[in-house]
């Protein structure tokens, strides 16, 4: 018990050692926390020799023990954890502040982050995105703008046909042909919509 009590005092003193200084302590606590267990393995070793009316207390008494032994360790390993990552974020701060621009041939070449390549090409591949979907737009505009005039200068061909007299043969001749262009408008938009949206799945 008094050995635990030492290692939770040292314990006290990880979090206002500097930097210098703190591996010293944690290599303490460590090596008393190693001497504890094993002094704990001959503790059960001679608690399952006590008397039967004993042993159960001294067999509880070890075992919560190492409880606290345990838990000491694991609060030794998080805090080297966090010690770890705040040095290493250090590390990177400082190595971030030192860097310079480099001249080579009195050209300045300045880093950039790959990040920030990354996130100009997928503006890039956005923007154009966009620019191939506004034409896509224009196309169907126009395609349905042709449909609309197909459809006028059919119902004008009719009307005059009408007034021609012209003989129903013809007149089948010129709504086969207006049948034939309608599916062919339909076709060429079913297939700029299915380019658009090959390119766009490729794109993304």
């Amino acid at each position: 018990g008094r050995q635990v009590h030492e290692v939770q005092s040292y314990m006290g003193r990880l979090e206002t050692s500097d930097k210098e200084s703190v591996h010293l302590v944690e290599n303490e606590i460590q090596a008393r926390i190693d001497n504890i267990f094993s002094n704990l393995e001959r503790l059960e070793i001679l608690s399952s020799k006590e008397p039967p009316n004993k042993r159960q207390s001294a067999k509880l008494r070890v075992d919560q023990l190492k409880y606290d032994v345990q838990h000491l360790q694991t609060a030794l390993r998080n805090f080297q954890h966090r010690r770890y990552l705040r040095e290493q974020q250090e590390r990177q701060r400082e190595e971030l502040l030192a860097r310079t621009f480099t001249t080579n041939d009195s050209d300045t070449t300045i880093p950039i982050d790959e990040t920030l390549q990354f996130n100009e090409s997928l503006q890039s591949a956005h923007r154009g995105m966009d620019e191939l979907i506004g034409s896509g737009t224009s196309i169907l505009a126009g395609l349905r703008d042709q449909r609309v005039t197909l459809k006028g200068t059919h119902k004008k061909i009719l009307d005059v046909a009408n007034m021609l007299g012209l003989s129903n043969t013809v007149m089948r001749l010129i709504e086969k042909r207006a049948f034939q262009d309608k599916f062919l408008m339909l076709g060429g938009m079913a297939v700029t919509c299915l380019i658009m949206f090959l390119v766009v799945q490729y794109l993304t």
